[in-house]
């Protein structure tokens, strides 16, 4: 769909949703990126992608609709397959007659209105929505995929219950133990999964997926199914059928849905029997920006002056599953270009980049984080990620990097940003050499999105109060003025918050965004670590210095109307 800038301008403006020079500024951005204005805007929050895409449609003449919250029929719903529906992002919601209704992100798709014209013998109407609608229709594919999912797991598992007597491998490759996985797997991608746990009890299998960070059932399968189930994902990441005393790691891949994915798998001994976790990881991580994934404000300039820099150290830090790794993918995707060459140290590697050379630390054959990071210096890198500085000798090669004129890349377990520096000096790594590398230390958790639908409310005074102790309600307020997240002259007793708002029994949550604080290594930082200061001091000088902490960006983003109070406290207390 093409719009002129000039067009989109005007009419922004004259609707009064973006003043000409926010739209100036997203311009000019969006001419150094590549990148089209209408992305950027929405990436700056300075415009939701509903009024944006209500806005080309206006522009372009053609119906907008919101399938949010619209049950589609689904004999309509699946004149169009789930696969071209995903890839080509277009959504069959009405049928009259010989005519089909279709939403489209991009009604200038030819090519898919083509095939659904040939596939369906219907006249199609294009209709322009947003990617909530799409995504919202897709999910509605899922039911029909539970539905099926008990008859076929039904029917496989009585199957293996009379082959019980069979030959491991034999059943492992036989029909129904790959269908039993094969719709497991699909079910779980479907479903936005990032783990499935198979867990097995005294007298049957439990399944269980992380959705959004939280475990939650999926389903119980008979005891008898457990072998089989075993035995096929064995096969599929390349372990020894006949261990079942050793834990034993493996990895495979699979395609659902025109999505390539990887399943990172791990087997542990238990009572029961073995059980299993596989954790998903999808085939791409391009795409992301520090924008979409929660960064903003002073925190995004010092992020963006960090990696402008061609030597020192950018630090991640957080519990595992914080969305560390995302944070330093996103920050190689922005830095590769054809002009650098990267490298990377990493256990395992979650994604592949290109032009990024990945290697995979090996400890069980002596290829550690300190070998392999001793070797990539010699590789004539200009940009270095080590997936984790786990100890002294790691820590002591990713410092002599960064001062010898590489751009290092890592992460630390710590619970905060000013936490990192007293793990690196506990590690023995001497106060100069800090100074001389750390440019930027980042303290990030990742917590659950709103839906569309969530109710508004207004703090009370005791709410008010208890939220007063853990953060500075002036800092916040600011913050959201500055960003012009609110009007200038708004007060912080009149800023509405929000509940989710449960629905068919659904959380009111989906997807999940990272807070973040970020802690810039300033002059008088420098002088806290000379000093060995502890690590609350550093993070109070930090914000002194404008930093917001980490429950504070949580309730700026609450503030937003992203998430919940409810939802940062759960996060920032686990």
């Amino acid at each position: 769909m093409y719009i002129s800038d000039s067009q989109l301008k005007s009419f922004l403006a004259d609707a009064g949703l973006i003043s000409q020079k926010d739209f100036d500024t997203a311009q000019k951005e969006a001419a150094e990126g590549g990148r089209t204005v209408g992305e950027v805007l929405t990436a700056r929050n300075a415009i939701s992608e509903d009024e944006l895409r209500r806005t080309y449609a206006y522009i372009l003449g053609i119906p907008f609709v919101s399938l949010v919250g619209i049950n589609i029929d689904y004999d309509t719903l699946s004149l169009i397959p789930e696969p071209v529906a995903r890839r080509n992002n277009i959504i069959g919601y009405i049928k009259h007659g010989d005519e089909l209704e279709v939403a489209m992100l991009d009604t200038d798709d030819l090519a898919a209105i083509d095939f659904i014209k040939k596939k369906t013998r219907l006249k199609v109407l294009p209709r322009l929505t947003d990617a909530a609608s799409i995504k919202a229709a897709l999910k509605q594919y899922q039911q029909s995929l539970k539905d099926n999912l008990g008859e076929v797991i039904q029917h496989e598992t009585d199957t293996l219950e009379k082959d019980s007597d069979a030959d491991i491998k034999q059943v492992a490759e036989g029909a129904s133990a790959v269908r039993i996985v094969d719709t497991l797997l699909r079910h779980a991608n479907v479903q936005g999964a990032s783990d499935i746990h198979i867990e097995p009890l005294e007298d049957s299998l439990l399944i269980r997926y992380r959705i959004d960070g939280i475990l939650h059932d999926a389903m119980t399968l008979p005891k008898h199914a457990a072998a089989a189930i075993t035995a096929r994902i064995k096969v599929l990441s390349s372990m020894k059928l006949d261990e079942k005393r050793l834990p034993q790691d493996g990895r495979f891949a699979a395609e659902n849905a025109g999505e390539k994915v990887a399943f990172r798998v791990s087997i542990l001994p238990t009572y029961y029997g073995e059980k299993i976790v596989m954790r998903l990881l999808r085939d791409s991580i391009s795409g992301f920006t520090l924008e979409s994934i929660g960064f903003h404000g002073a925190a995004l300039e010092h992020m963006h002056d960090a990696m402008k820099k061609t030597t020192g150290m950018i630090l991640t830090t957080g519990p595992t599953g914080a969305g560390k790794s995302t944070t330093l993918y996103t920050l190689l995707d922005i830095v590769n270009t054809p002009n650098v060459n990267i490298s990377t140290v990493e256990d395992p590697i979650e994604y592949q980049m290109p032009r990024v050379n990945q290697t995979q630390v090996r400890p069980d054959i002596g290829f550690t984080f300190a070998n392999g990071l001793r070797t990539l210096v010699r590789q004539d890198p200009d940009i270095i990620m080590v997936g984790e500085i786990r100890d002294k000798e790691t820590a002591s090669l990713a410092i002599n990097a960064a001062l010898t004129g590489h751009l290092v890349l890592s992460t630390l377990h710590t619970n905060s940003a000013a936490g990192a520096v007293a793990r690196l000096l506990d590690m023995g790594i001497e106060p100069f050499l800090l100074i001389s590398t750390l440019r930027v230390i980042i303290g990030q958790r990742l917590v659950r999105k709103f839906t569309n639908k969530k109710e508004k409310y207004e703090l009370g005074r005791d709410a008010q109060e208890q939220l007063e102790h853990l953060i500075d309600p002036g800092v916040v307020l600011k913050a959201l003025k500055k960003e012009r997240a609110v009007a200038p002259d708004t007060l912080w007793k009149d800023i509405p918050f929000y509940h989710p708002t449960d629905n068919e029994g659904k959380s009111g949550y989906s997807g999940r965004v990272g807070i973040y604080e970020v802690l810039p290594v300033t002059a008088t930082i420098k002088e806290l670590i000379m000093q060995n200061a502890t690590g609350d001091a550093i993070g109070e000088q930090a914000r002194k210095e404008g930093m917001l902490s980490m429950v504070e960006d949580g309730i700026f983003k609450a503030a937003q109307g992203l998430t919940s109070i409810e939802e940062v406290m759960r996060v920032i207390t686990e």
